[in-house]
C-alpha cells in the first residue's frame, strides 16, 4: 500500500493505491478487458467520462481506438482490450422532460418519479456503473412537477414537489432497480457526490459577493472551506439510499469528490469554452456574466476524480 499526496495549497488528498503508482491507463484497460463501464447522469458525469477518455485514449495507437455518439449514448471503445467507455445522458436518473441530450433547456422540469426503464436499458448489461444527479435538481426557486402520465399526453396531471423532494423520490426509483436488476456479484457501483459551483460567492473568498470564478487564478486556501451554495442535504439523502441498498446486499461506492473540489474557484472553463448561445453586447462587455463556474477545465480537476475512481477499480479482485 502506498500513499499519493496531491497538492493543493494547504489542503492534501490522500489516494489510497494497493500495489501501483499513478494513473496507468494500460492496467486501467488490462483491469476493464471484456468488460463496460459507464457514466450514467449529467454534464458534470460527462465532464468526467471525457476526461477518463482522455486519460486512456492516449496511450492507444489511432487504429484501436473507436468514438461514436447514438442518441443519449455516447460510446469510446478500445479495441484490443474490448473495453467500452460510455456515457449516458439521464441528468435526473428517472425519466424527464430534459432527457433529449441536446435539446434539454426548458423553462419548467417535469419528471415521471416511477419511471426509469426506458433509460435503463442502455446501461443494464454494464460491469461498472456510475451515477451521479446534482445539478439539475439545485434550482431552489422552481418546483419539480410530477406526472405518471406520457410527456405528449395532452390532459396529464402534475403534481409540484420540492426540488430536494423530488430527487428522493428518484433516488427510491433508481434504488429499487439496483435491487432488481444488478448482479452484486458482477457490478461495481459509484455515485459521486455533487460537484461545487462557484457561480458566485465571491465574499467567501474575499471578494464581492457576486464575483464569480471569472478571472480567479488561485484556489481557496481556507481549509475546510465549504460554499453555502453546495446542497449537502442532497448527498445526505444519497448516503441514506447507498446505507440502504448495502442493507439489502447491493454494495455502492460513494465517489467522494466534493471537497477537495470546493477549494477550486480557479479550474472552470470560465469564459474559455464553446457556447451554445451568441452573446448581446451588453454580455460580451460584462464576461462574469456568462462565464461557466460549473464545469471543470481538462485537463483539471475530474482528472483527481478519475483518480479515485482508479483506485477502487484496480484495487478489486
Amino acid at each position: 500500500m502506498f500513499q499519493i499526496y496531491l497538492f493543493i495549497k494547504d489542503v492534501y488528498v490522500t489516494l489510497f493505491y494497493v500495489n501501483t503508482s499513478r494513473f496507468k491507463a494500460k492496467e486501467l484497460l488490462e483491469k476493464l478487458k471484456n468488460k463496460r463501464l459507464i457514466f450514467v447522469g449529467d454534464s458534470l458525469n460527462r465532464n468526467q467520462w471525457v476526461s477518463l477518455v482522455c486519460m486512456v485514449e492516449s496511450s492507444l495507437p489511432p487504429h484501436q481506438k473507436l468514438l461514436k455518439r447514438e442518441g443519449s449514448l455516447q460510446s469510446f471503445r478500445a479495441q484490443e482490450f474490448n473495453v467500452s467507455i460510455d456515457f449516458y445522458w439521464s441528468p435526473l436518473l428517472v425519466e424527464s422532460n430534459c432527457d433529449h441530450p441536446i435539446n434539454h433547456r426548458v423553462s419548467s422540469r417535469i419528471m415521471r418519479p416511477n419511471s426509469i426503464e426506458r433509460h435503463a436499458k442502455h446501461w443494464n448489461n454494464a460491469d461498472i456503473l456510475v451515477f451521479n444527479s446534482y445539478l439539475w435538481w439545485e434550482k431552489p426557486r422552481m418546483r419539480m412537477k410530477l406526472t405518471y402520465s406520457s410527456f405528449e399526453e395532452k390532459d396529464a396531471n402534475y403534481r409540484e414537489v420540492k426540488m430536494i423532494e423530488g430527487f428522493e423520490l428518484a433516488l427510491k426509483t433508481w434504488s429499487a432497480w439496483l435491487q432488481r436488476n444488478v448482479d452484486a456479484a458482477k457490478t461495481q457501483l459509484y455515485f459521486v457526490s455533487l460537484s461545487p459551483t462557484h457561480v458566485r460567492w465571491g465574499e467567501e473568498w474575499g471578494m464581492p459577493n457576486n464575483r464569480n470564478c471569472y478571472n480567479e487564478t488561485e484556489p481557496i486556501c481556507a481549509e475546510g472551506y465549504t460554499s453555502r451554495g453546495s446542497d449537502y442535504r442532497m448527498m445526505r439523502l444519497v448516503e441514506k439510499s447507498v446505507d440502504n441498498l448495502q442493507s439489502v446486499g447491493v454494495d455502492v461506492q460513494i465517489l467522494n469528490v466534493t471537497q477537495l473540489s470546493e477549494y477550486r474557484k480557479d479550474a472552470h472553463p470560465s469564459i474559455y469554452r464553446e457556447f451554445w448561445d451568441s452573446f448581446s453586447e451588453d454580455q460580451l462587455a460584462n464576461p462574469s456574466s456568462y462565464a461557466d463556474c460549473t464545469h471543470w477545465c481538462l485537463p483539471g480537476v475530474p482528472d483527481v476524480w478519475n483518480e479515485l475512481l482508479y483506485a477502487y477499480i484496480i484495487s478489486k479482485t
